[in-house]
C-alpha cells in the first residue's frame, strides 16, 4: 500500500507518494531528479549514496523513504547557496580531490557533518570519519587536504554556509 510522505528536501517541503519498501535513494533520484547521491554498491559499503537526514550522514541505499517522513534531508545539491558553492565543494575543486566524481558527493556530505562536529579535525580524525566512503580513483590524499582546507575556510568565516 502506497503512502504519502512529506519532508524537507534541501530546505523546501516536498510531498511524494512512496511504496513501503521504496528506498530513499530511488526517491531522490527518480522522483526528484537529484543525481548527486549515487547508486554504487547497494549494500551500504561505499558511501556514494550518503545524504544528511536531520544533519546526520545516512546511506540512502539502505534507508526507506517512509523513514524520512517529517524529517530534513539534504543532498549535495542543497549545499550551494545563491549560486555559490559550499566551502567543501570549492575545496574539493581547488585541491584536485575530484577525479571521476562518482564518490565525491558522499565524501562531501560526510565531511560536512565532521566539520560541524569538529571544526579543527586532525588528518587522522578526517581519515577515520571518511572511512566508510570508498574512492577507487584516488589515494585519498587530496580528499583529506580538501577537507582540511574547507575547515580552515569555514573557521575563517569566509562563507555564509554552515
Amino acid at each position: 500500500m502506497e503512502r504519502r510522505i512529506r519532508f524537507r528536501l534541501n530546505g523546501e517541503w516536498v510531498e511524494v507518494t512512496v511504496k513501503p519498501n521504496e528506498l530513499l535513494l530511488n526517491v531522490l533520484r527518480e522522483k526528484f531528479g537529484l543525481t548527486g547521491p549515487k547508486y554504487a554498491c547497494g549494500i551500504g559499503e561505499c558511501g556514494a549514496c550518503t545524504v544528511l537526514v536531520d544533519g546526520e550522514p545516512v546511506l540512502a541505499c539502505l534507508t526507506l523513504a517512509v523513514d524520512v517522513d517529517g524529517r530534513d534531508v539534504v543532498t549535495i545539491e542543497g549545499l550551494a547557496r545563491d549560486g555559490e558553492l559550499h566551502p567543501l565543494q570549492k575545496a574539493f575543486l581547488e585541491h584536485g580531490a575530484i577525479q571521476c566524481g562518482y564518490c565525491i558527493p558522499g565524501f562531501i556530505m560526510v565531511a560536512k557533518r565532521l566539520l560541524e562536529e569538529n571544526p579543527y579535525p586532525s588528518e587522522e580524525e578526517i581519515r577515520e570519519y571518511i572511512r566508510g566512503n570508498i574512492c577507487r580513483c584516488t589515494g585519498y590524499v587530496n580528499i583529506v587536504k580538501a577537507i582540511k582546507a574547507a575547515a580552515e575556510s569555514l573557521r575563517a568565516g569566509s562563507s555564509s554556509h554552515t
